[in-house]
């Protein structure tokens, strides 16, 4: 027997599910006014509060979804109007043909390079959205889509926290799951932009390493214990995403960078060249999830050679500029450098080089072997201490955590285990460019796989006395 398709605001015309969760169930529908595609999200209410607490997340959803509608990106989907009908939201939106990624992490984990491409999509939309003042309070794998080209997109900005999909109920049960939640989130505060790149960190770090970064448990009470304190394990697969996700799963938001700034993070990345990649990896014709439809395929044994010496060029440059940096300090010192010792103010010493320069040069670093690591010299700068800091790692990672303040180690590395393993994963790690702004010094870190290939961050670190000595206490 034919029944009639139901229709909405007498407009559209739902064909048939294609989603659903707690929220409600999300349709396929027929705009026969514009005769286009589109999908609507019916949202279903919490049925254990009263009449007033209803009608009160009723309107939060309504104008939720008014304001997640003044948002246009091409990696946002589209919310084209919101109406009630049978009393309850009803949201129209744009239609992509798609996979969660969440479906897609069903069958294992996404490469670096694809986690890249796919972050480098999302994170303009979410940028976009904080620079007008819209908070996304959702992200995770589940509401971002990925269409058959390649193209990622953040869904339900806002929408589902109007309606409360997550929040411990008065039995016990948690709607939704935390593993995604921000510390300050998950211990009740209101959600913010830093708490959106929080949630965004988890997701690309659940695509790269297989497990959300609160590790998985089917007890969600312990997940959100594990969320408020903000207990992370660190990355091991993440290789040169690995920096970049440890900042932006900072337990404190201060320390987090912009969505902004990991928008430029995730595209500068995107163009790395193939030969800063880690040795196992394939090359692959196929292109990666949100990349560009015609990827350039590997390169010839000859083009990696020009790119090394190109690498290497770079490399030298580095290390011109910093010499000329470090030598404009030592004019301001009484005693000059001698001519032998300035090649080696580039960078800190790596722990395989073994002939470190006389420690008569500011910028000269701590012998690495183990017996003269462990007694560094008292650094009289903040900018010796930091050098003095990298010249200890990886190779005595006691004497580098001392080197930390409680707050840095509250806020960033809580148990010496989980500092281990995030430095026990490279192989060296060097400084340049380093400047000193009175407490302040910024540097760029060089750090050194297994394999031997190089990633480099940009950072600034600030210090504070402690017993006559310069600590590490906090990044920036």
């Amino acid at each position: 027997m034919f029944v009639e398709a139901r229709r909405i605001g007498d407009r559209y015309r739902l064909l048939e599910p294609i989603g659903g969760g707690a929220m409600g169930t999300v349709w396929r529908a027929k705009d026969e006014t514009l005769g286009r595609t589109v999908a609507i999200k019916e949202l279903v209410l919490p049925d254990d509060h009263d009449e007033k607490r209803t009608d009160e997340a009723k309107q939060r959803a309504m104008r939720e979804a008014r304001i997640a509608a003044r948002l246009t990106h091409p990696h946002a989907i589209a919310v084209f109007a919101v109406l009630e009908e049978e009393d309850r939201p009803w949201l129209i939106m744009e239609h992509l043909t798609s996979t969660s990624l969440a479906q897609k992490l069903e069958e294992g984990p996404l490469t670096v390079d694809e986690v890249v491409h796919l972050g480098a999509q999302v994170s303009s939309a979410l940028a976009a959205a904080h620079r007008v003042g819209i908070v996304h309070r959702d992200v995770k794998p589940g509401n971002i889509l990925v269409g058959s080209d390649g193209t990622a997109k953040i869904s339900d900005f806002g929408i589902s926290r109007a309606v409360g999909d997550v929040k411990l109920t008065a039995t016990g049960d948690i709607l939704g799951t935390p593993a995604f939640l921000s510390p300050e989130v998950a211990r009740g505060e209101d959600a913010s932009s830093a708490s959106d790149v929080f949630s965004f960190g988890a997701t690309l770090y659940a695509a790269v390493e297989g497990n959300p970064p609160y590790g998985e448990s089917d007890n969600q009470i312990a997940l959100l214990y594990r969320a408020s304190s903000g207990d992370i394990v660190p990355p091991t697969k993440a290789e040169r995403l690995t920096p970049l996700l440890v900042r932006m799963l900072a337990t404190d938001p201060a320390e987090r960078p912009s969505m902004s700034d990991v928008e430029r993070e995730l595209k500068s990345l995107v163009a790395v060249p193939a030969a800063t990649l880690p040795a196992a990896a394939p090359a692959s014709a196929e292109p990666a999830v949100g990349s560009a439809p015609a990827a350039a395929p590997a390169p010839s044994r000859n083009r990696r050679g020009l790119i090394f010496v190109g690498l290497g060029a770079l490399l030298l440059c580095a290390a011109v500029i910093t010499v000329i940096l470090l030598t404009r300090h030592d004019q301001t010192q009484q005693n000059a450098a001698s001519p032998s010792n300035t090649p080696s103010t580039s960078a800190v010493s790596s722990p395989s080089e073994t002939s470190p320069p006389p420690s008569t040069t500011p910028s000269s670093t701590p012998p690495s072997t183990p017996s003269s690591s462990s007694t560094p010299p008292p650094a009289e700068t903040p900018a010796k201490a930091v050098e003095s800091y990298y010249g200890l790692l990886p190779g005595n990672l006691d004497a580098a955590y001392a080197r930390l303040t409680p707050k840095f180690k509250a806020a960033r590395s809580p148990s010496f285990a989980g500092y281990s393993q995030w430095w026990n994963g490279w192989k060296a790690v060097a400084v340049s460019n380093v400047t000193e702004s009175g407490s302040s010094v910024s540097l760029q870190v060089t750090y050194t796989y297994q394999s031997g290939n190089t990633t480099r961050e940009n950072l600034t670190l600030n210090l504070v006395q402690q017993n006559g000595t310069w600590m590490i206490d906090s990044q920036s």
